[in-house]
């Protein structure tokens, strides 16, 4: 967990979609469902990190959907540059406890070949409450409107 700054962090929240269901757990801290996602550490880049989240959190291996290369790319002129996967969309909020600090949020949507989750591997995350949602559970769900958004935008394009 990186924390860049007392003011504000960058943070990844992906979406993963399998078989018409998007992957949500419940926050250790705030006990509200999210999206897999935390913050990017110092050597990462959003989509490097977006990776290791959802490796560490939930145990797959995931496709974040999206273009990597420019307008015009060329790989061979362009070698010493890396072209990212653009984020669906971006958010910037405060963070609940911590007067003045805020998380600026690169939100990206996946897919998985699985719906088999492992626990985390992280010790504080262990045990934490993870579930496959539909679009009838989304309708049903207590969820921050962020969220419900992101998550039906996310089997929109992907269900």
């Amino acid at each position: 967990m990186a924390h860049i700054h007392e003011k504000i962090d960058f943070c990844v929240e992906v979406f993963i979609v399998y078989k018409n269901k998007v992957l949500l757990r419940k926050h250790d801290k705030y006990g509200i469902w999210l999206s897999i996602g935390g913050h990017i550490e110092l050597d990462e880049d959003p989509v490097e990190g977006a990776y290791r989240e959802v490796k560490e959190e939930v145990g797959l291996d995931i496709k974040i959907i999206g273009d990597s290369h420019g307008p015009d790319a060329d790989p061979v002129t362009n070698r010493n540059y890396k072209y990212l996967i653009p984020p669906r969309y971006l958010g910037r909020h405060p963070v609940e406890g911590k007067e003045g600090h805020e998380h600026v949020v690169f939100v990206y949507f996946g897919t998985s070949d699985t719906e088999e989750i492992l626990d985390s591997v992280l010790e504080h995350e262990k045990g934490v409450e993870v579930k496959w949602f539909g679009r009838e559970d989304l309708e049903n769900a207590d969820l921050v409107p962020n969220v419900r958004f992101y998550a039906e935008q996310a089997l929109e394009e992907l269900g």
